[in-house]
């Protein structure tokens, strides 16, 4: 089998590494079936679509909506290179999926609108299919309604053109897409436990998502959800996939 391609961009190693293995173990995936990029620590290196199954993009401290003027260079080389990358990936119809970052990165390359408007604090929600969802083979298996966590400044707030909206929640209406046959992205994230998202509280206590005085209060709050349905759609991902 060919291996996945996952690009990320935690600095944060701890969280970094978490993740990772989140994948790992949700795609049911060995380490050599799933080669990481970590684009924060260096430049994107040429990737060869021929060579991969698939690409997963992970969460980011990034905003993809945030004023070009306020953007750090590092952001700015970061999106450069997934733009370059987007462009080859999106004509060849190549399988992608993007969790959370993933939707501002292929949703703005699309032509979405990407805002502030609907940002949700870090929390688990309920997340329902659209009819379109439901018939979608990525989801299958997936019940019609399930819970997921998330935690986001920015959200899709208009689809791009053609983009077809599988899922969402009262808060965010557009909780996950597909352009095409084989390109999607979820604004909930599949990768993420109870045990990963305690970490990323902890990781991102003084990074604006809560105040951090209350961070004690966002981990009550997560601790003993039930969050099992997400993975799903990584194992689908893979399994439809791997090649």
């Amino acid at each position: 089998m060919k291996p996945f391609l996952l690009l990320a961009s935690r600095a944060e190693d701890d969280a970094a590494d978490e993740e990772y293995e989140a994948f790992l173990r949700f795609g049911n995936l060995a380490p050599e079936q799933l080669h990481r990029v970590r684009l924060e620590a260096g430049p994107l290196p040429r990737i060869d679509l021929e060579e991969y199954s698939g690409i997963f993009v992970s969460g980011s401290p990034f905003n993809a909506s945030d004023p070009e003027s306020t953007k750090s260079a590092l952001q700015l080389r970061v999106e450069s290179e997934l733009g370059a990358l987007l462009d080859d990936v999106v004509e060849r119809d190549f399988p992608f999926l993007g969790a959370c970052y993933g939707v501002g990165t292929l949703g703005r390359h699309q032509g979405a609108t990407v805002d502030r408007q609907f940002g949700e604090p870090v929390s688990a929600v309920d997340i329902k299919l659209t009819a379109e969802g439901r018939l979608d083979p990525l989801l299958e298996g997936v019940p019609d309604s399930f819970t997921a966590f998330v935690g986001h400044r920015e959200a899709v707030s208009a689809l791009p053109p053609k983009a077809v909206n599988l899922a969402g929640s009262s808060s965010c209406p557009v909780q996950m897409f597909r352009i095409r046959e084989n390109l999607y992205a979820t604004q909930f994230h599949p990768e993420l436990d109870v045990p990963g998202l305690l970490t990323r509280i902890t990781v991102y206590k003084d990074a604006g998502y809560f105040p951090p005085e209350e961070a004690d209060t966002v981990r009550a709050s997560v601790r003993g959800v039930q969050v099992s349905v997400p993975p799903l759609i990584l194992r689908n991902f893979v399994l439809r996939y791997a090649r």
